[in-house]
């Protein structure tokens, strides 16, 4: 009688987890944007002084970034489409780079708004083209979990600023400061390019289980006719994701402008404190991303699961922002506004996870558009803020009731969102 050892047959071979290096490129990189990003927020206060600069114009300096970002959105992902995001990303990460230190060097509110248009210019295009490695080296149902790592990274990057722009720039100041943050870009373009292949099949370090693995989501890496403009304008799911973003990114767009100027101006914060508040809800923002995977990880990769979750982000999001209006002790309230990002950023990986799966091979276009019209409401919303301040004599209030009602509004696209088929597929049925 054959024993059980000689019946149970070869063993089967465990995938290699190179597919994983993405993802820590991926996050490294989110940390690299935020930190670019973040560091005017907390440095506006000495730049408004330095430049001799009213609430409004450091409101247009925000949002020249804003503006150049989202423009450039499109056409950044379409490239990553059609030439690999290797080629893109390496492009992209050395010009931010190089007007990051230029920040720095401005001398004038129209420098620096130049400085910062060309700064977005630069900065468009990363997360469409990293959704687009995604698409090509996750398997599917790695998808979430790669954008909350992703995601994660960005807030936790944002958190970890302002108390790092305040050491900076004690040392330094605040123009050296921005020179030191351009040098992280170049070292990551440096690795980046020595690793990095737009087809997972071509790094040898994959075992064979690894490649079945990948085998379906490399074809998104191969070269495919132009992009079907005329499906994508009619769809309903694009133009639903689209309208989402635009409500998320109006609201985060004040943690990443507005926030410490919030904290010394309407709650009389010393930049020490300031320093450190304006990391709580930055910090609390970057755990409702594996909130959000973890839920979506254990139910169903559904339709309705990410409806729900995306209720829910939305929903807390508007409330808590309500809620800190009506708290006098300011780390209380503060701690109000860390929760409703918290709520907010529950939405960040069902919406660029669905872009993947309503993009397909096209993913790098509609995380483009999507991130695009996304971009447009960052734009706005300190642009917004400088007014309303400048109306209003400083009413923070009115600031926060106003981005609780575009947020809520992000619940009226999901409830016609389909975030799980892709467009042309919908399109042809």
């Amino acid at each position: 009688m054959p024993s059980s050892l000689a019946q149970s047959g070869p063993a089967v071979e465990r995938p290699t987890r190179v597919r994983h290096w993405v993802i820590v490129f991926a996050a490294a990189l989110a940390v690299i944007t935020y930190i670019d990003r973040v560091s005017i927020s907390f440095a506006a206060p000495f730049i408004r002084h330095d430049l001799g600069l009213s609430a409004v114009q450091m409101g247009w300096a925000f949002a020249a970034f804003g503006w150049a970002y989202a423009l450039c959105e499109i056409p950044g992902g379409y490239l990553g489409d059609r030439l690999g995001p290797r080629k893109v990303l390496i492009r992209i990460v050395l010009w931010w780079s190089v007007f990051t230190a230029a920040t720095g060097w401005a001398w004038s509110f129209t420098s620096l708004t130049v400085t910062r248009f060309l700064f977005g210019m630069g900065e468009a295009g990363c997360f469409p083209n990293l959704t687009k490695a995604f698409s090509a080296w996750m398997p599917g149902h790695e998808r979430v979990r790669a954008q909350g790592f992703m995601w994660i990274s960005t807030r936790w990057g944002a958190a970890l600023t302002p108390p790092l722009v305040a050491l900076v720039m004690q040392v330094m100041g605040w123009r050296h400061a921005f020179e030191v943050f351009g040098c992280l870009g170049v070292i990551w373009a440096v690795a980046f390019h020595g690793w990095f292949r737009d087809n997972p099949m071509d790094n040898p370090k994959l075992n064979t289980a690894e490649r079945e693995l990948l085998a379906k989501g490399a074809k998104a890496a191969s070269a495919h006719g132009p992009v079907p403009w005329g499906k994508l304008l009619r769809s309903r799911q694009a133009w639903m994701l689209c309208g989402q973003y635009f409500c998320h990114s109006y609201g985060w767009y004040f943690y990443l402008t507005w926030l410490p100027s919030y904290l010394r101006e309407g709650r009389h914060q010393a930049i020490a404190s300031t320093a450190l508040l304006s990391a709580l809800p930055l910090f609390l923002a970057g755990l409702g991303d594996p909130v959000s995977v973890l839920v979506s990880g254990r139910l169903a990769r559904t339709l309705g699961t990410r409806r729900l979750l995306a209720y829910a982000g939305f929903t807390g999001g508007s409330g808590f922002l309500v809620l800190s209006t009506r708290i006098g002790d300011p780390l209380t309230a503060v701690f109000a506004i860390g929760l409703a990002a918290f709520a907010l950023e529950l939405v960040m990986p069902l919406a660029w996870a669905s872009t993947m799966d309503v993009g397909a091979q096209y993913a790098g276009t509609v995380s483009g558009a999507m991130n695009m019209v996304g971009n447009i409401g960052g734009a706005l919303s300190p642009l917004a803020i400088g007014y309303m301040l400048a109306w209003t004599n400083n009413n923070w209030n009115l600031i926060f009731y106003v981005s609780a009602v575009v947020q809520f509004l992000g619940i009226l696209c999901w409830v016609f969102l389909d975030p799980v088929t892709p467009f042309d597929v919908q399109a042809e049925a």
